[in-house]
C-alpha cells in the first residue's frame, strides 16, 4: 500500500494502518495518519485532507508552537480538534535552539532526552488519553501531528500499534519510515531555513539529517522509561492512560478489518 503522501506544505504525512496484527486481522487503510503541523498547508492542500474523510485531528503541539505556527483549515471545516493549552515542564525547542550550538551531538542528545521524559509529561498523558478515546469513538479517520510529525506523534503512533497487535519489528519500521531517503532533502531545506530564521544560524547538513530523522535508539529510550515505572507498555497503557478492555475492544472494531 502506498505510506507516504506527498502535500505541496505539510512534511512527513503517511498512513500508518495497513499492517498485520497478533489477531490475524489487519489495521485498515485509510484510518490512521500522521504528519507535521499544517501551518503551510496550501489550498490544494486543505481539498485534499477535506477528501480523506476527517473526523478527528489530534494537535499534541503546544499552545505557543500552535500561536507561532497556526494550523490552516478549509472551508467547512467540522472535525473534532483534540489539543490542550498546558505547558510543558522544559524549555521550549525554540529557546534551547537560540543557546545550542546546533550540532549534530546536540540534535541526538535533544531528542534522547525528550523520549526519555515524553511518555509522562503531563500534557502527552492528557493528550494520548483523550486520542485514544476519540479514536475509538469517530466515524471518520484520525489524523495524529506534532510539529515536525516525527517524534511527539512517532511515539503515540507507535502505542497505537501495539495496542491493536501490529508486531515490534512493523512498529519499528513504520516509525523508521520517517527517515525515507526520498524526502530528506526536502525536509533538511525547509527545517534548515526554519532554524535559521529563529536562530540566526543555518546548521550543517549532517545536523540537520539528525534534526529531521528518527532513530531506533530514541524510541527505544521511550520504551525503556515504561518499562522502569510501569512494567512494560501494557502497563503504562492501563495504569498512566487508563485504557481498559472495554476501550480496546471498540478500538478493535472499528480499526481492524
Amino acid at each position: 500500500m502506498t505510506r507516504h503522501f506527498d502535500f505541496d506544505g505539510i512534511l512527513n504525512f503517511r498512513d500508518f494502518g495497513g499492517y498485520a496484527t497478533a489477531c490475524g486481522r489487519r489495521l485498515k487503510p485509510g484510518r490512521l495518519y500522521r504528519s507535521a503541523n499544517h501551518h503551510s498547508a496550501s489550498d490544494a492542500d486543505l481539498r485534499r485532507l477535506r477528501a480523506l474523510g476527517l473526523g478527528v485531528i489530534v494537535d499534541l503541539r503546544q499552545p505557543d508552537e500552535r500561536k507561532r505556527e497556526p494550523s490552516r483549515r478549509w472551508e467547512d471545516f467540522a472535525c473534532q480538534v483534540v489539543e490542550n493549552d498546558l505547558f510543558e515542564e522544559h524549555p521550549d525547542f525554540v529557546a534551547q535552539v537560540r543557546s545550542s550550538d546546533l550540532s549534530e551531538a546536540w540534535f541526538f542528545a535533544h531528542s534522547t532526552d525528550f523520549y526519555a521524559r515524553a511518555p509522562y509529561e503531563p500534557r502527552h498523558v492528557d493528550l494520548f488519553r483523550r486520542y485514544f478515546r476519540a479514536l475509538a469513538e469517530t466515524e471518520g479517520a484520525v489524523l495524529v501531528h506534532c510539529a515536525a510529525g516525527k517524534d511527539r506523534t512517532g511515539l503515540i503512533c507507535a502505542l497505537t500499534h501495539h495496542v491493536t497487535g501490529v508486531h515490534r519489528d512493523d512498529m519499528l519500521q513504520d516509525y523508521l519510515l520517517t527517515n525515507d531517503e526520498t524526502r530528506l532533502a526536502a525536509k533538511m531545506r525547509f527545517v534548515g531555513k526554519w532554524l535559521e530564521s529563529i536562530a540566526g544560524r543555518r546548521p550543517s547538513d549532517a545536523a540537520l539529517r539528525v534534526a529531521v530523522s528518527v532513530h531506533p535508539a530514541y524510541l527505544e529510550r521511550a520504551l525503556a522509561v515504561i518499562a522502569e515505572r510501569d512494567g512494560s507498555i501494557e502497563g503504562y497503557l492501563k495504569q498512566t492512560l487508563g485504557l481498559d478492555e472495554a476501550l480496546r475492544e471498540r478500538l478493535h472494531e472499528r480499526l481492524l478489518a
